[in-house]
């Protein structure tokens, strides 16, 4: 990640939390601890946060709570070829006439392009997908109700929804932290409540996860691989990772970027 790219995933961080630490910002961006330091030194001095023992602070705390994960700004830039490409795998398995929940995420968004001209139902908690397709498609969309988180884009509630619990769906897109041996990987808590409330509601669910996910990691853990019906992938994969989803009976689809179509 390069540094202007680390320095807003580190202002949103602090802004979100109003105290962030340096492993979770090396976390979140993949970087070493020397160079967050160096990277919060550089934005201390800017005025931007003030650095702190073990992290940094916003300079002004804010009043509503955000959630762990890098901006939604930050992370559509990223691996943006792979997403585009899986997503419209992902978009080619809705059947017109089809109820289908897609989650929010930057991956999963980039599936708004090809749906616009299907006829599908779209139950959605994200407010940049519900906007796009209100837009420019004439599929209806149902959105939960909650607080809309601004960095992430998505609208979540602590008290689970209504709507939520009745919307039935053939399938589920989800993106991910992470994925490994354990599951599905998200960062932070009120993602995993919102998503365990979708997951039982539709029949399969498709994870849209570019290659570099295969190495994400997080502390918190959504569901096993036994859940999952497919994995929407990129050429990038690991010969393992294919191996342990096989292993899980977890259908495999991997798409090929025109980069790797042409090394190919």
């Amino acid at each position: 990640m390069h540094e202007t790219e680390r320095h807003r995933v580190i202002l949103a961080a602090a802004q979100s939390h109003a105290m962030v630490t340096v492993a979770d910002l090396c976390d979140l961006t993949g970087s070493s601890e020397a160079t967050i330091r160096r990277d919060i030194a550089a934005l201390d001095e800017q005025g931007k946060v003030r650095r702190v023992r073990g992290g940094a602070e916003a300079i002004n705390p804010p009043s509503q709570g955000g959630l762990v994960g890098r901006p939604f700004s930050v992370n559509e830039t990223i691996n943006i070829v792979q997403k585009r490409a899986i997503a419209k795998a992902a978009a080619d398995l809705c059947n017109d006439g089809e109820p289908i929940i897609i989650n929010g995420g930057t991956t999963t968004y980039q599936m708004v392009h090809h749906l616009s001209t299907k006829r599908v139902s779209v139950f959605t908690n994200s407010f940049a997908i519900a906007e796009f397709l209100i837009h420019n498609s004439r599929n209806p969309v149902v959105i939960p109700g909650g607080t809309v988180y601004r960095e992430q884009n998505v609208i979540l509630s602590p008290f689970g929804g209504v709507v939520a619990s009745h919307f039935y769906a053939k399938r589920m897109f989800i993106g991910c932290q992470g994925i490994g041996a354990h599951g599905l990987m998200e960062a932070d808590p009120m993602v995993v409540q919102s998503e365990l409330a979708l997951i039982g509601q539709a029949d399969e669910l498709i994870v849209l996860a570019d290659s570099s996910k295969f190495t994400g990691r997080s502390s918190l853990i959504l569901c096993g691989l036994d859940k999952i019906a497919a994995v929407i992938t990129d050429a990038g994969i690991r010969d393992e990772d294919r191996q342990m989803l096989e292993t899980a009976g977890v259908r495999l689809i991997v798409v090929e970027t025109p980069a790797q179509a042409a090394v190919a």
